[in-house]
């Protein structure tokens, strides 16, 4: 058929659209939603888990909730034909990293951990690691009196029982009991910047900050101003992640991973 005889007809090739499931409302998560949402042979789907009141949205779809254990979200990977799952959760979210890599493995579904690097301490720097938020309360008394919690805010139980300390805890939402009896609450979202974490460490006169070893710039300046000030900085380290599971340091290479870069 010749231009004149008509329009040349064009074969459609259907390519199958990818359903990526991405766990966790972090900022790496987010940025990995963008990114994925922007390629139309990609359906991405972020679920979070709901303990914000007023969570930052990715983009794409979003569910919001608990699947009811590893048996639930390999029921939703079967059934939403996922075809990659990324544990882009908080470091410390160690029960839905442990059930996310059982259900890949019920299902036989792909798993990515999207992990941001641990923080590592710098010349200067006074830190103190602990295991868990009980040990990091232990080592409390014997390093000062104004404490900075940075932990968030369903960890201050383990805070509650300590008395002659003075707390200002940080988090995004208000806490709930058990807290320490002596306790201010600052209602504040990352990302945070230097000048702001030296006014805060001034104007509360703390003396000893307490911090999850998160990872990441959203957070961090908080260390720089603790470092430039002197204070003693208790570290609670990471869990351990569950074995066997790839890990991604940042999007680039979570990307890659899926074969989109």
């Amino acid at each position: 058929m010749s231009e004149a005889d008509g329009p040349h007809r064009v074969a459609i090739r259907h390519v199958p659209v990818r359903h990526v499931l991405i766990l966790g409302g972090t900022t790496e998560g987010r940025r990995l939603a963008a990114d994925l949402a922007a390629d139309p042979a990609v359906r991405v789907t972020s679920s979070l888990a709901g303990r914000v009141a007023e969570p930052r949205l990715p983009a794409g779809q979003v569910r919001i909730g608990g699947f009811g254990g590893p048996a639930g979200l390999a029921a939703w990977l079967r059934e939403q034909h996922v075809d990659a799952l990324i544990d882009a959760t908080h470091p410390f979210a160690e029960s839905i990293s442990r059930n996310a890599a059982l259900a890949a493995a019920e299902v036989h579904v792909p798993l990515l951990a999207l992990r941001r690097p641990s923080w590592v301490p710098v010349p200067g720097d006074d830190w103190h690691s602990a295991g868990s938020l009980a040990e990091a309360a232990e080592a409390l008394p014997g390093l000062g009196r104004r404490i900075f919690l940075t932990t968030g805010r369903q960890g201050l139980a383990a805070f509650a029982h300590l008395t002659g300390l003075h707390f200002l805890a940080r988090s995004v939402d208000a806490p709930e009991a058990p807290l320490p009896p002596d306790l201010d609450v600052l209602l504040d979202r990352g990302p945070f910047t230097l000048d702001g974490e030296r006014a805060v460490l001034r104007e509360h006169r703390i003396d000893v900050l307490v911090t999850k070893d998160s990872g990441g710039a959203a957070t961090a300046p908080k260390l720089t101003a603790a470092r430039e000030l002197g204070l003693p900085v208790v570290v609670v380290r990471r869990p351990t992640p569950p074995p066997g599971i790839p890990s991604a340091p940042d999007v680039a290479a979570a990307l890659a991973w899926l074969g989109l870069l």
